[in-house]
């Protein structure tokens, strides 16, 4: 097995919470589109592609993923271990399978504060509550080739948007 090379992405700007009576349903901001967008479009200009882009179910983490797809950064597929309050754990076994199947870039969109702390259990073996990802932003790993990837991975990339737009 390969080294996998990972991508977690954090949902862009969405409608304020609160404001819709399911929370799963809030959507991006049009402002949020247009972000998520050229931060999409810059990726592609990178010439980065994923094998496979995982999304939470939640609607504004949905149209992030939409996005990168539009840009024909990697297949889309949704999983409910990206919703907030995911368990790492499942994720982790869901990882080993595709694992097996030869991929070795994946982007993975979902929401703080669980993606800045499954980075920290991935490089630091535990939460430090220290890295924040904005939305949109991305942190780039380095998994282990084989092994469990927690306190072995290495973090190579901790993006905000910002650096991304023109």
């Amino acid at each position: 097995m390969a080294q996998i090379e990972l991508y977690m992405i954090r949902h862009g700007l969405a409608g304020e919470r609160g404001t819709y009576a399911n929370d799963d349903e809030r959507p991006l901001t049009e402002e949020g589109i247009r972000r998520t967008r050229r931060v999409a479009k810059r990726l592609h200009a990178l010439n980065i592609r994923f094998d496979r882009i995982l999304t939470s179910p939640l609607a504004r983490a949905r149209q992030t993923a939409e996005i990168l797809q539009t840009y024909k950064l990697g297949q889309l597929e949704e999983s409910p271990h990206l919703a907030p309050g995911g368990d790492l754990s499942v994720w982790l076994s869901w990882l080993q399978q595709w694992r097996q199947s030869g991929g070795d870039c994946l982007a993975i969109v979902g929401h703080e504060p669980d993606l800045g702390e499954w980075a920290e259990i991935l490089v630091w073996g535990k939460p430090q509550q220290h890295l924040i990802l904005k939305k949109a932003g991305i942190i780039g790993l380095i998994l282990p080739e084989a092994d469990s990837p927690i306190g072995r991975s290495q973090m190579f990339w901790l993006t905000p948007p910002r650096f991304f737009v023109d």
